[in-house]
């Protein structure tokens, strides 16, 4: 069964398919795919003639190029098909059907497919995802090559080989599909969210479910309430259990207020306890303040500490802190000074921590509106704000990339309610 040269989908469409007298058996309505080592490969084609479907094994398919496709059995020995969801169709499972691009780190859709001839079997060797694809699937490609060289401009080619391509899910049915997960886990969390947005629900908890849990974590936050929410009551409850253990609890807590009361309280019962009170704490407090906005990660030290030690002890610390911006210096909890991380990099080792920490500090209440303190951060280009209570005890840090949060448009801020 020879094929000769690049061949796809879209030029073998509609094409008819001769009998060895040459009389016709059908015109090509699409190719049924298995599994194949190491590429999916064509194991049938369905013909339509007359409103019925026929189905053309490929073992019994002759000549198969984008110029003659032949069959080596009569029409008498054609049986006729009937559609099922089981198998995996080109035309009607892949084209259009949408995949991840993770170099782009975006979503684009199958606009052909292309066949290669190996080892006597038609086998799928790329999609195809750029402009070339939608000419070819209307007839037109080479016309606009004509064209694109008037301008001295050629049409890319926009090739996704296969090798780069799984599906979302465990059968090759009603396919989406994506490039290996290591790829995508590799991207920018609020990529991921991007990407988990705009494909199906089904395949977006299957590609979330699929992520290492850390990354799980903060691909989870960047997603808007609804999506967040209906992807994570599809989780079951270890898996949901893992994911909220590695958060940092004021992302933690706007997970929480985003999900059904019962679904938060069943999720703060299974985690450890500590970070179940931390969060609590942080819902505790009004909307739109300080306290709702806040995290209770920071790094807090004494001020007897010398440099040498702060940084000996940040190495160790740091890693279960979301962000550090600032040494936060304190006596019996209350807030007496700040050291930047500059500050200890630029100062002898044996300098205590009391000696370089700015006592002149600005700070913010947990009821703070926080648009206030969005406009102090602003005022004073911090990267972090604390905030404190009456006695001056340091409860918390606002950090500049939730004042990101909050100035975005309405439908991206998120909102935290008790539960």
């Amino acid at each position: 069964m020879p094929l000769f040269g690049e061949v796809f989908v879209s030029e073998l469409i509609k094409m008819p398919v001769l009998d060895p007298m040459g009389e016709e058996l059908g015109a090509v309505k699409d190719f049924i795919v298995i599994k194949g080592e190491p590429l999916p490969r064509v194991s049938a084609l369905i013909l339509e003639k007359r409103k019925k479907q026929f189905l053309l094994e490929w073992d019994n398919v002759g000549i198969f190029n984008r110029r003659i496709i032949s069959s080596n059995i009569y029409a008498s020995k054609v049986e006729l098909y009937e559609p099922s969801d089981d198998d995996l169709m080109i035309a009607r499972d892949i084209l259009d059907k949408q995949i991840v691009d993770a170099n782009g780190a975006k979503v684009v859709r199958v606009n052909d497919v292309k066949l290669e001839g190996q080892n006597s079997n038609a086998c799928l060797v790329a999609v195809d995802v750029g402009i070339r694809g939608i000419l070819r699937r209307i007839g037109i490609e080479r016309k606009s090559e004509d064209i694109y060289r008037i301008f001295g401009k050629t049409i890319p080619h926009n090739l996704i080989r296969w090798g780069y391509i799984q599906p979302l899910e465990p059968r090759l049915t009603t396919i989406s599909l994506i490039v290996p997960r290591q790829m995508i886990s590799d991207l920018h969390p609020a990529d991921i969210a991007d990407i988990i947005s705009k494909v199906p629900h089904e395949q977006g908890v299957a590609l979330f479910k699929g992520l290492d849990p850390d990354v799980a974590a903060e691909a989870l936050h960047e997603l808007e309430a609804n999506i967040k929410r209906s992807i994570f009551e599809s989780l079951d409850k270890d898996l949901a259990t893992d994911v909220v253990e590695r958060m940092p609890p004021d992302e933690a807590a706007d997970l929480m207020s985003d999900l059904e009361s019962y679904k938060a309280k069943e999720l703060l019962e299974s985690i450890e306890k500590d970070e179940a009170e931390d969060i609590q704490e942080l819902l505790a407090h009004e909307e739109d303040t300080a306290g709702r906005l806040m995290t209770n990660q920071f790094i807090a030290y004494s001020a007897e500490l010398t440099v040498q030690e702060a940084i000996e002890k940040l190495r160790i610390d740091s890693p279960d802190v979301e962000t550090v911006y600032y040494i936060y210096i304190v006596k019996d909890e209350k807030l007496i000074g700040i050291a930047s991380l500059r500050d200890l990099i630029l100062s002898s080792p044996a300098v205590r921590l009391s000696e370089i920490m700015e006592t002149k500090l600005k700070t913010v209440s947990p009821d703070t509106n926080q648009l206030a303190v969005a406009e102090l951060i602003s005022k004073y280009n911090l990267f972090a704000i604390p905030v404190i209570d009456e006695e001056g005890n340091l409860l918390g840090i606002v950090t500049i990339d939730d004042i990101i949060d909050i100035l975005l448009p309405s439908s991206s801020k998120k909102k935290r309610r008790s539960v």
